[in-house]
């Protein structure tokens, strides 16, 4: 008779232990330097270094977190970052947390957008613009199926989003209509069909534990983190005499009309709108920054969207080179220092663009801590993805005219383009390749072909 005793389950690994806030300060730090790959890339590095690996948080605590993140405008990945921050280390580590996940994206973006203001024209960095922008096309409209996907869930979705790509096709609706249209929609259609504005395609619950976290599932919602009356009113306080001081300065230093200022406000205001991600707010950015402020021209957004993903940080710091080529073209603190108005810019819209996540996180997060498994979804934000994916299809196809025909449709095919962004979208549809590697490729034979053209002249 065999008396061997069943195999044990393997052993959990101990729990971590406090995690000190420098020792949290480094590795926000690192991580600002590796998220690459976008919103998704960015949840899977920090869930496999802060659940996995470190088990500084727990996975359901992780995805009830990421969760609230996903319902707010804003992007998801930094204000995740933020509120890990802010539940370990209080009010201050959430703002490293948050601030690190974006200031190396913003001075490595000022030094591409002076080598692209500065050696756009050298063949070169031309040839490598050459064959990014192609590839920029289809990781958009790649970006419009993805979302779709999870969004288009019945004939009303689609009805949604059919209606917002017509009304900023054809009547060139200001974005913020459509937003609200939307969320108009959901908010009275799930009175009478609340099957039908179910937000889908959530991340779902946690699967499987990876061991005892340091804040755990059970662990108690510390001190700092829990619903305060005063707390919230200081907080917002706080955001909102940043927000005036920034902008007063701006105003007493620009004017009223002055491109700082009008870069402050338009911003803010995009920061609200940012629903569905970065790629939901550019056809707003482009509305403003190219068509009402002529900060900088349709060609040159292509471009420097191709920049913001080929550098680490949430993909909406493509704000930071709006910012940059607007300051230097507009030449804001005069035409002798064209670097510093630039950087200035950057600095401007990115500070704008981001202190409503920091806002919202701070200010928000002791209300969410308090629900834990209860936080439901919102009929109005399932329409405004909906809408969000008609939008980005428009700027994809905004994106292919650019690119495609250079001169306008009354000029040529840009043959090579096309087959550029064809095999893009193979590689990202069949393929499933990752961006960096997709955006290097298609930069090497932009290099080779435009070399290979000036060899032939």
């Amino acid at each position: 008779m065999d008396t061997a005793l069943p195999d044990a389950p393997p052993a959990l690994p101990a729990p971590s232990q406090p995690v000190s806030f420098a020792e949290a300060l480094r590795f926000w730090l690192k991580l600002g330097f590796i998220s690459f790959g976008g919103p998704a890339g960015q949840i899977a590095i920090m869930h496999a270094e802060l659940v996995e690996r470190r088990r500084w948080i727990s996975e359901k605590r992780f995805l009830h977190a990421l969760n609230f993140c996903m319902l707010l405008p804003g992007p998801e990945a930094q204000q995740l970052a933020t509120y890990i921050g802010w539940l370990m280390h209080r009010t201050r580590g959430g703002i490293v947390a948050g601030a690190l996940f974006v200031l190396p994206s913003l001075f490595i973006l000022i030094a591409l957008s002076w080598i692209y203001l500065r050696f756009g024209n050298v063949p070169v960095v031309a040839g490598i613009f050459y064959g990014i922008k192609p590839a920029v096309t289809a990781l958009v409209l790649h970006a419009a199926h993805r979302i779709g996907s999870r969004a288009l869930k019945n004939r009303w979705m689609w009805g949604i989003a059919a209606a917002a790509f017509v009304a900023i096709f054809a009547f060139d609706t200001p974005f913020p209509a459509i937003v609200l249209a939307a969320g108009l929609v959901g908010h009275f259609g799930a009175r009478w069909a609340p099957g039908v504005f179910a937000l889908g395609g959530g991340h779902g619950s946690a699967a499987q534990s990876y061991g005892p976290a340091l804040i755990d599932d059970d662990t108690p919602t510390p001190p700092h983190a829990r619903f305060s009356r005063s707390r919230l009113a200081g907080i917002l306080a706080a955001g909102l005499g940043l927000w005036l001081l920034a902008m007063g300065m701006l105003v007493a230093t620009q004017g009223l009309h002055g491109t700082l200022t009008q870069m402050g406000w338009f911003f803010t205001k995009a920061a609200l709108l940012t629903f569905g991600g970065a790629y939901a707010v550019l056809p707003y950015v482009y509305q403003g920054a190219v068509e009402q402020y002529h900060w900088f021209s349709g060609a040159q957004m292509i471009d420097g969207l191709a920049l913001g993903e080929t550098t680490p940080g949430p993909l909406i710091m493509v704000v930071a080179f709006v910012g940059f080529v607007g300051g230097w073209l507009k030449q804001v603190l005069g035409p002798d220092s064209l670097l510093l108005a630039g950087a200035l810019a950057a600095t401007v819209v990115t500070f704008f663009t981001f202190l409503p996540s920091f806002i919202f996180i701070l200010a928000g997060g002791p209300a969410i801590e308090a629900t834990h498994g209860k936080l439901g979804f919102t009929a109005p934000l399932s329409a405004i993805t909906a809408a969000v994916v008609g939008v980005i299809l428009n700027l994809a196809l905004f994106f292919a005219y650019h690119v495609l025909w250079p001169q306008g449709f009354g000029g040529r095919l840009d043959a090579v383009s096309a087959a550029i962004a064809l095999a893009a979208a193979a590689a990202l549809f069949r393929f499933k390749v990752g961006v960096m590697p997709l955006l290097g490729a298609c930069a090497g034979i932009g290099l080779a072909v435009t070399l290979l053209f000036s060899q032939l002249r």
